[in-house]
């Protein structure tokens, strides 16, 4: 969904900084600027790093709510007991954007939910400080990851909520931009 967005923000004359985890698919305009990540961690701040230059900054990426406490520099061999993962909260990228956004900044979340989705949804959009988040649930046929769709609802800061039908990526990608162009 990220690499859509940015191709449409490019294409509208948007000068665009996509931040992009490992992945097998890459933005097809040439004139985006990507910085590549492999960890949360490294997403985080390469984000924060950008953030302060940026008009509309749209968080895409589902970064895992918790990370491993530690990791290992080698293969751990098999026991015949059972492994313990501790795990530690990952740093909430949005809500730190969301701490430090400036008057006139446009901060746009994403929400992946499986139950209570709108509510949570809102939750998360006035917690962080977004001023839209962009609902999607697993819930739903031909949503999410994986998939050249995705059946989104946007909620913006008056409570407006809009549901969309199963469309194409890029297609919700000039949806989402839409909104941004009405909140601009």
């Amino acid at each position: 969904m990220g690499i859509a967005i940015a191709d449409e923000a490019f294409n509208r004359g948007a000068k665009v900084v996509l931040v992009l985890g490992p992945v097998d698919q890459y933005p097809h305009s040439q004139g985006i600027k990507i910085v590549n990540v492999v960890s949360a961690v490294e997403m985080a701040k390469a984000t924060k790093k950008h953030f302060s230059n940026s008009d509309v900054t749209i968080l895409a990426a589902a970064v895992a709510d918790y990370t491993p406490e530690s990791v290992s520099g080698s293969k751990i061999k098999k026991k015949n007991e059972g492994l313990v993962i501790r795990l530690k909260p990952t740093t909430d990228i949005a809500a730190e954007l969301g701490k430090i956004k400036k008057t006139g900044q446009i901060l746009v979340g994403f929400a992946l939910e499986t139950e209570n989705e709108q509510t949570n949804a809102l939750d998360k959009l006035k917690r962080k400080n977004l001023d839209l988040i962009v609902l999607n649930s697993l819930r739903d046929k031909g949503a999410g990851f994986r998939s050249d769709t995705n059946k989104v609802s946007f909620i913006d800061k008056n409570n407006i909520v809009k549901k969309f039908e199963l469309k194409s990526k890029a297609e919700v990608a000039s949806d989402i931009l839409d909104k941004i162009e009405t909140i601009m």
